[in-house]
């Protein structure tokens, strides 16, 4: 057992990112309510998951991370669901045929309900609003009603978050993943040539492994793929109330997700997130931006990670284009020093949002794929693993990122900009991206 912890001893730190509730009452219905609901994903998922994790920090497997920059309960819907982990599917081929490493599949799905905004309010005219935190917590529309933080909507994300489990799991493990399928995971609107001809080599390989007798049928890792969710860990009266001990074990299982992360607002080392976190045995992630110091990141590893376990520990960069090596070497250097054992993943979106000359927030597809290339380079050139990459795209055919095949212009973006918060990587990009890692970590 961790030493001075329970699932409420969060509640003695100082907690940033979080809402102001009116109602004491209904939030304490709410969770007590939660408290008794099954768990979404089993201790064993999330052990499974941080073994994974542990082969990426050996440099032996690849993490990819993508989806929603915000889930919202209105865009609900098995196609988009299905869309975007068809996308990571395809990604995921891309890097296994062209790194030649497996690749763990971990979607920002199932539970990404909340943001954090960097500012309380929201002020449009002389109105002046609560912001808009996330669909697990208030509304979009700008009113009064809509503002004020819900407790009620936990309850409501929790079915959802089952719901879209329920359908992955489906597909994972329901035949849609299995390998004979690779070239109808083409979408129409997103069709790559590069794709198609390398889903036509694993085809033919796969008929040449049929003619052996060693089929997709007989053979379960053929015809099936892990797939694991994961989101930011904000609110943490949520978290709290899908907290459970293993029976078997006595460790304590975050149950709302396999992989959770701390975002680089709310990882302060004395902090209420990460005082959550330190307890429960899931993977977890850490946003690393540049005011990230290599005192802090000392005193995350330790307080997160004492027994220093590979796998448990992703750290996410996230700098900006032609910022990567002003700040990455300095953390590379601090965990060189203290031994520890992570993963080392960029996340090229959120140090690259810009606001475009009409108005909407975008980020630019080049400078996405340049602090890719930074962080690679950056990671090799110090002799560390680039283990991962950590995006926010979906399967829509959306246009909020500019750039890319497509050639997405500033006018482009008001024909499908359907964010609820950042924008995405579309299917399309998100494929182009999984062949520029390819690339680059087999020229490493």
């Amino acid at each position: 057992m961790t030493v001075n912890w329970s699932a409420n001893s969060w509640r003695n730190h100082t907690a940033l990112q979080m809402p102001e509730y009116q109602d004491q009452a209904e939030l304490d219905r709410v969770t007590a309510e939660l408290s008794s609901y099954p768990l979404l994903v089993s201790a064993g998922e999330a052990r499974t998951l941080k073994q994974k994790l542990g082969d990426v920090s050996r440099g032996e497997a690849f993490l990819l991370q993508g989806g929603d920059c915000a889930e919202t309960f209105a865009d609900f819907s098995s196609d988009l669901i299905r869309d975007t982990f068809r996308v990571m599917l395809q990604m995921a081929v891309v890097l296994t045929y062209g790194a030649r490493k497996p690749v763990v599949k971990v979607g920002r799905m199932a539970g990404q309900f909340a943001k954090p905004r960097s500012a309380p309010t929201e002020k449009q005219g002389e109105i002046e609003l609560p912001s808009y935190r996330g669909d697990i917590i208030n509304e979009l529309a700008f009113t009064p009603e809509a503002r004020r933080p819900d407790p009620n909507k936990m309850l409501e994300a929790y079915l959802h978050a089952a719901a879209t489990l329920n359908l992955l799991r489906a597909f994972a493990m329901g035949g849609y993943s299995n390998l004979k399928h690779v070239s109808d995971w083409n979408l129409d609107f997103a069709r790559d040539e590069r794709y198609s001809a390398m889903a036509e080599k694993v085809s033919d390989a796969i008929q040449f492994m049929d003619a052996c007798g060693v089929t997709p049928d007989t053979t379960a890792r053929l015809r099936t793929t892990d797939y694991y969710t994961s989101h930011e860990a904000l609110l943490l009266p949520y978290e709290e109330a899908l907290t459970r001990v293993d029976s078997t074990t006595g460790d304590t299982l975050a149950g709302s997700a396999h992989m959770l992360w701390i975002g680089d607002r709310t990882r302060q080392p004395d902090g209420a997130h990460v005082e959550y976190l330190r307890g429960v045995l899931n993977p977890i992630g850490i946003k690393c931006g540049p005011s990230m110091s290599s005192e802090d990141l000392k005193k995350l590893l330790t307080t997160l990670n004492p027994h220093n376990e590979a796998g448990r520990i992703t750290l996410i960069a996230r700098f900006g284009a032609g910022k990567v090596e002003e700040h990455l070497p300095r953390l590379i250097d601090t965990v060189k020093a203290e031994g520890a054992n992570v993963v080392w993943c960029c996340d090229p979106m959120h140090g690259n949002t810009i606001k475009a000359d009409n108005g909407y927030k975008t980020r630019p597809f080049d400078a996405i794929l340049q602090e890719i290339r930074e962080f690679v380079d950056c990671c090799q050139a110090r002799e560390v693993y680039p283990g991962g990459v950590h995006l926010e795209m979906t399967g829509s055919n959306v246009t909020e990122c500019t750039g890319g095949l497509q050639a997405l212009s500033d006018a482009d973006l008001s024909s499908r900009y359907h964010t609820a918060c950042d924008p995405r990587l579309n299917a399309s990009q998100a494929l182009e991206v999984a062949f520029l890692v390819a690339e680059e970590l087999v020229g490493g």
